[in-house]
């Protein structure tokens, strides 16, 4: 039976560390967080991460918060640092063609369960960054910007994005005309522009009303399925949450509509 969130003093002084803390002193380690990279992108795959960080461990990680907080090069310092120091992390990539047959929001939620029965050993607690995530077999909870808050899940973080960004940095040596390289397939600008003069790629979310318009104007057709009732109901924006016009993103059976929202 999967036990209750615990009643627990979170001590600020621990920082970004004080949840793994509190929930260790409870005996509910090991302690794994749970992030996600490119959910708002209307271009290239979604990443989940999981990790599990070794406790007392912060000294080491100074520096580690959100993952879209940092720049590049420390990214890359922290993704390296990650690999190297934590007791257990999975990396889940799924492609644009996946997000368009089951809708974004069924996709990260079945991500985040793949990521955390990849671990190596069982967690006894699952921090998620923002909602909650159904069908996980262990306690778990949602942190609100958790990838700030709890170090487990900036340290997922850091996973998803720097795996993302490099795909996207390798689907630009195949499709330089899209600019991949630099806005990583969210909508920006210069994005949407390349957008309507070449129309979609088989690696873009058709889904995507932004796709899809930019599709029907050049008479495309979508490479592979997108079902029925998935196709976002709003052009994504790069940095900010659309405004929903009745659309459902999620068909599946026990999942809940959700906005698409643009994250890196």
């Amino acid at each position: 039976m999967i036990r209750k969130p615990p009643r627990v003093q979170v001590r600020q002084a621990a920082g970004i560390w004080a949840f793994e803390a509190a929930l260790d002193r409870r005996g509910f380690g090991p302690v794994a967080g749970v992030d996600e990279a490119g959910r708002g992108a209307c271009a290239g795959p979604l990443v989940v991460a999981s990790c599990v960080l070794k406790p007392g461990d912060a000294a080491k990680f100074d520096g580690l918060t959100d993952s879209k907080l940092l720049t590049a090069a420390a990214r890359d310092r922290m993704y390296d640092l990650v690999l190297k120091r934590a007791l257990d992390y999975a990396v889940i990539v799924i492609p644009a063609a996946e997000v368009d047959l089951i809708g974004v929001h069924v996709a990260n939620i079945e991500g985040m369960r793949r990521a955390v029965a990849r671990l190596g050993a069982h967690p006894g607690y699952v921090l998620t960054d923002g909602f909650p995530v159904p069908g996980l077999t262990a306690p778990n909870m949602p942190v609100v910007k958790g990838d700030r808050v709890a170090a487990c899940v900036a340290a997922a973080s850091v996973l998803a994005k720097v795996t993302r960004d490099r795909i996207m940095a390798g689907l630009h040596e195949e499709l330089p005309v899209y600019g991949f390289n630099v806005h990583k397939g969210y909508s920006t600008p210069e994005h949407q522009a390349a957008l309507a003069e070449h129309g979609p790629s088989g690696q873009h979310r058709w889904s995507y009303a932004n796709v899809t318009a930019a599709a029907l104007r050049h008479g495309l057709e979508p490479p592979h399925r997108v079902a029925r009732g998935v196709v976002a109901a709003t052009v994504v924006q790069n940095g900010t949450t659309p405004q929903t016009s009745g659309g459902r993103l999620a068909t599946r059976r026990g999942a809940d509509s959700m906005i698409t929202r643009a994250e890196a």
